[in-house]
């Protein structure tokens, strides 16, 4: 692959490749609203991974729609010129992730791993793939490899009320049971953790907004809106794209 001009790719277990992205989601930092910290964040870490210096693996956890996998794209876009390059690879291929690894290992790019929805269930031992990039092994990590996840779950493993009745207090400190620390210490391989949270109906006025700059009755477009929102049972910059996509045509005819 040349990787000059191929900015990013994905990993297909079947036929054990790579297959380039000819065409990336055209989204900048500019259009996600009401995560100003969190790119901020990012960003700052990006920089410093693709100028060599010390840097973080990066795990966006939170409410769903609210802009995880729109914020590692936007990063692409923005940091590709300077040399990164992004590889998707799906949370049931983790097996191949060492190989990908040491396809990338040697090359002249800056590479974040992405794994987008990362998330494991009771006793899968999945994650333990992840161990080689995260922490290395015999052999140090990459210095050009990252690894970037998007996941629902704060720690990625499901938490039980049980899990908590290991836990003990000695000499009044708290310590957590073997369930609940091995759970933890997964994320914790995360150097920077980043959180999204359900948006407020400003913020998510806010995004409508900007989607509609040319409409001129405003109260119509938010009780609209509104509206729909309460139909999706929630507000998100997601539910504002499909707001757009749905009201686009009759709004501004």
């Amino acid at each position: 692959m040349d990787w000059s001009t191929t900015y990013a790719a994905v990993w297909r277990a079947h036929s054990r490749r790579l297959r380039p992205v000819r065409e990336l989601d055209p989204i900048t930092f500019d259009d996600l609203l009401g995560i100003d910290v969190q790119v901020a964040k990012l960003k700052q870490n990006t920089e410093r991974f693709i100028s060599g210096q010390p840097c973080n693996h990066a795990l966006l956890w939170g409410s769903r729609g609210t802009g995880k996998s729109s914020l590692i794209k936007a990063m692409l876009n923005a940091y590709a010129d300077n040399g990164l390059r992004v590889v998707e690879v799906d949370r049931d291929d983790l097996l191949q992730l060492p190989e990908i690894v040491d396809d990338l290992r040697e090359l002249p790019f800056y590479f974040v791993v992405y794994c987008d929805d990362l998330s494991f269930e009771q006793n899968d031992r999945g994650y333990r793939h992840l161990k080689s990039v995260l922490e290395g092994s015999i052999e140090p990590a990459p210095k050009n490899v990252r690894l970037m996840a998007t996941s629902n779950r704060r720690h990625l493993l499901p938490e039980y009320h049980h899990d908590n009745a290991a836990g003990k207090v000695i000499d009044g400190e708290l310590h957590l049971g073997d369930a609940l620390e091995e759970k933890i210490s997964l994320a914790d391989r995360f150097g920077l953790c980043l959180s999204f949270h359900p948006v407020s109906q400003e913020k998510y006025f806010a995004m409508i907004d900007q989607l509609f700059p040319r409409i001129a009755d405003r109260d119509r477009l938010h009780t609209l809106a509104r509206r729909f929102s309460t139909e999706k049972g929630s507000r998100s910059g997601r539910t504002a794209q499909q707001f757009y996509r749905q009201y686009i045509g009759e709004l501004e005819c």
